[in-house]
Formats: structure tokens, sequence, C-alpha cells
């Protein structure tokens, strides 16, 4: 795809990313195949090749509009299209740029502002904690809506305290410890029992994901270089990878080198980090001969068929697929995908289903109908943002793979 960036985007590190990734675009309509908003809508424009069509007119010195905007905003950003891509456009990265041009000279109403900047700063803060647990503590009582929102408590057992030589680090999240605490501490249990000590840096916290897909990229770029520096000196004694529990983490941090490339304190670090950081899937190929004969045959034949969702992140953002089902098979469980749309984003997506609700809650319960045809005692996946999202549709328990292991192993 030809394109002749405006005169204020010509020498901007941002223009001239996108052109480049413009000129891989060939048009051929393949992405709007496995669209989950196209799927929905119908409308060429809530697709990627429509939206391309938006952002290369901006580009180009088109005035976007509340219209523009609108059209970008139902992006999932699930990039299941890069999947599809024949010619390996980059749309994540494109549509990161032309939200942020397009915001940029489309002011929001003031409703949409606080909203966004709630979304950005709160489940950022050290406050949301607390506040998930006062929540929590009213759950019955809140609307259905907010409700939806707010998981049960959840206890979170005992952190391993034994050394071992082998160690990785582990990125503890800003919403997952308050939401749903039992995924890390079964990561660790289960590494511990492979040998493995999972380390987490006090001073890291949010991998960045939330403000930078919200436009606020320099925002995103802080809690980036904070988790670099906390990370360094872990890195420098040793510790083999960054493991993510959380694939909506993983995917950014994995991109941290892209990212910061241009930042002369921070590009190298950037991308030694990008290099090291592992989903905590990629560590099941080695894990399965050591843990195998650890597990409780009873508590893996019990387990029953389980349902496993692999987040857009996993298999489109960081392309893994097809491996935590296979690998839980290996260890004798009976884990199956949905026959029907797996490659399909839930609705989740970060932000999203507070941004966009009606979508994503249409998303939610088509994603449920396919999974409960498989009429599974429990729906497995690998993000908090999909678990969460899940079982506000469903009384089928929903759950972190990684907590299956560790029940087997208890």
């Amino acid at each position: 795809m030809q394109t002749h960036l405006a005169p204020e985007y010509q020498d901007t590190p941002e223009g001239r990313e996108a052109e480049a990734i413009l000129r891989k675009c060939v048009h051929c309509g393949f992405c709007t195949a496995t669209c989950p908003t196209y799927q929905l809508l119908g409308d060429e424009l809530d697709g990627p090749r429509g939206r391309i069509y938006l952002m290369k007119q901006v580009l180009e010195g088109a005035e976007p509009t509340r219209k523009t905007q609108l059209h970008l905003d139902r992006c999932l950003t699930c990039r299941n299209c890069e999947s599809t891509c024949p010619s390996g456009v980059q749309y994540g990265h494109l549509v990161d740029i032309g939200r942020q041009l397009v915001d940029a000279k489309v002011p929001r109403p003031l409703g949409e502002r606080v909203l966004r900047w709630a979304l950005k700063e709160g489940l950022t803060s050290p406050v949301f904690a607390p506040a998930m647990k006062l929540g929590q503590a009213l759950r019955d009582v809140l609307p259905p809506a907010l409700r939806a929102k707010v998981p049960a408590p959840q206890t979170a057992g005992v952190w391993p305290t034994q050394s071992h030589p082998r160690k990785v680090l582990m990125l503890a999240g800003c919403v997952q410890p308050a939401m749903l605490p039992n995924i890390n501490t079964a990561t660790a249990r289960v590494l511990d029992a492979a040998g493995i000590q999972t380390l987490v840096a006090p001073d890291a916290g949010c991998c960045g994901a939330v403000k930078f897909h919200l436009n606020d990229h320099e925002g995103g770029k802080v809690h980036m270089r904070a988790n670099i520096d906390a990370w360094w000196p872990f890195v420098q004694q040793g510790a083999e990878a960054i493991v993510m529990n959380a694939s909506g983490c993983g995917v950014m941090v994995k991109d941290y080198g892209h990212v910061l490339r241009d930042d002369p304190a921070y590009a190298d670090k950037a991308q030694r980090i990008s290099a090291l950081t592992r989903d905590l899937s990629e560590l099941l190929p080695e894990l399965v001969p050591v843990l195998k004969p650890k597990l409780k045959p009873a508590a893996v034949a019990q387990a029953g068929v389980q349902a496993f969702h692999p987040p857009c992140t996993l298999q489109h953002g960081q392309q893994l697929k097809g491996g935590v089902e296979t690998h839980l098979a290996d260890l004798g469980f009976a884990v199956h995908v949905a026959a029907v749309e797996p490659h399909l984003c839930c609705g989740s997506a970060g932000t999203y289903s507070v941004l966009t609700p009606d979508i994503a809650y249409t998303l939610r319960d088509r994603k449920l109908g396919h999974l409960g045809a498989l009429q599974p005692q429990a729906i497995l996946s690998a993000n908090v943002g999909c678990i969460t999202h899940l079982q506000s549709g469903t009384q089928v328990p929903v759950k972190h793979w990684i907590e299956l292991l560790d029940q087997a192993l208890a």
C-alpha cells in the first residue's frame, strides 16, 4: 500500500513506523474473516482492512472525526488479523499509533475522558487492592454490572520457601494479586515442585499495557522503565527467565524492546528483558517429565473434562498455539479447546469490556456457548482478564490452567 505521509508525520518515529507497516498491506481481506467485530457488525470499517484505510487517511492529512475514533475504539486489539495476514502486517503496532494520533485531534466527551482516566490511573494504583477487597466484601449487594467485575474472594495459599539453584522472576501484576491471588502462588508452588524458585521484584508493578493501550504511551513507558529497573539486579544475578502467567502482560513485556527502541538509556536493557520473557506455557515441555510422577492420579482423574480458552494475547499476540492443552494431555488431563471458533476473542481485551460492554458481552456469551458444548467441569484460560470476564457469564468454574496442576500436586 502506497502512503504519502502528511508533512506533520514525515519526520516522526510514529509516522515512519506506520508507513513501513502500511507498505506491507495488500488489501487481500483475509483479516476480515477472523475479526470478531467485523463478524458481529458486518461493517468494513469495523474490520482491520477498513480501520487501516481510516488510519492511512489520517496519516495522509485527512481530519479524523468521532466516527473515526469510534471505529478504532471498537477494535479489541486481539491481533487475530495478524495470525491470518499473509503479508505480516503488524496491525497491533499500527492501531496503537493510529489511536494516539486520532485522540490528539478528536476531543472525547467528558464522560469518556473521566472513565478512561479512572481506568488507567485506578487499575495501576496502590489503592486498587483495598478497593477490590471492599468490593468483594459488598459483592452480594453490588449492581449486576459492577458485580461482574468483582470476582469472589479467593484464598491464595502458601508461597513456597525452599531455595533452588534455578531461579526465575515473575511479574505479580497490577490487578492479579488483588483479584485472583491464587494464580501467582499456584505458579510458585508448581515451579517449586519442578525445582525452580520463583522470585518477585518488590518494585515491579503494572506491565504498562493499561496506559499504553489507552493512548497514554508515555505513562505506559514509565511503568516499563520502572519494571526494567526493578528486574535488572535479578537479571545480573542470573535469573534465567521472566515468567508471565498473565498472557496480556506477557505480550506487552515481550514488546518492551520495540516500544523503548529509541530510548538511549533503556533500549539495550529493554531488548534483554524482552528476550528473557517467557509465557508460563513455554516452560511446560520441560516441566512435564518432572511433574508427571508427582501428580496424584486420583486428582487427575477427578478433574474430568476441562475446556481451555487460549487468550488472544497468547495465540495471536505471542503466537503460542496448541501448547497448553497438548502438554496438559501429556500429564493425563482431559483438556480440549472448543470445536468452533477457538481463535475468536472472548471480549475481555483489557479495559475493552468496561469501555465497550455490548460487544464484549456478546462475544463472551458466544465463547461460553462454544466452550459449554464440551460439557466441562471447569474452563481454563491463561489471562486474568479472560478468566474474570468468562466467569461473569457462567456458573462453571473458570480458572488459570496452572491452578489445575497445583491442585493435582497438593
